[in-house]
């Protein structure tokens, strides 16, 4: 997590293990090696512009009170998917954490504008020959 825009603090994080789905064998019935991590928007010590682009998101893993629920179990290990659970919300945080770069508008050059004239009038002369062919009887 050196590398995050903004830290997250682990006491604000709620992990939860849990049996983990699919195949394992007798492993998977009997340790509970998945980790549901719980993270509440609103409570959190999170920047108030961070906090509203969160809630503004329309990502699943948010519900409707402002908490993101991730469950990791993709590895055996409870540390390892724990750590993965903590990278995807790093990730989630960070991804609103950029702003967009605003777009300036710009006009269509000349040449550009007098090419997209020229196709459309070779597409019009296409469409029209493909019209009925008056016979000469």
């Amino acid at each position: 997590m050196a590398d995050a825009l903004i830290p997250l603090r682990e006491d604000e994080m709620d992990f939860s293990a849990i049996r983990a789905q699919g195949a394992g064998g007798q492993n998977v019935n009997k340790v509970s090696n998945a980790v549901h991590l719980r993270f509440d928007i609103p409570a959190s010590s999170l920047p108030d512009v961070i906090k509203e682009r969160l809630l503004a998101l329309s990502d699943q893993r948010i519900t409707a009170e402002g908490v993101v629920v991730i469950k990791a179990q993709g590895s055996r290990s409870l540390e390892q998917n724990k750590a993965e659970a903590i990278a995807r919300l790093q990730a989630l945080v960070d991804s609103v954490a950029v702003l967009p770069k605003a777009r300036k508008a710009t006009k269509p050059t000349r040449s550009s504008q007098r090419k997209r004239l020229e196709g459309k009038a070779a597409k019009g002369d296409v469409k029209r020959l493909r019209g009925r062919v008056s016979g000469h009887d």
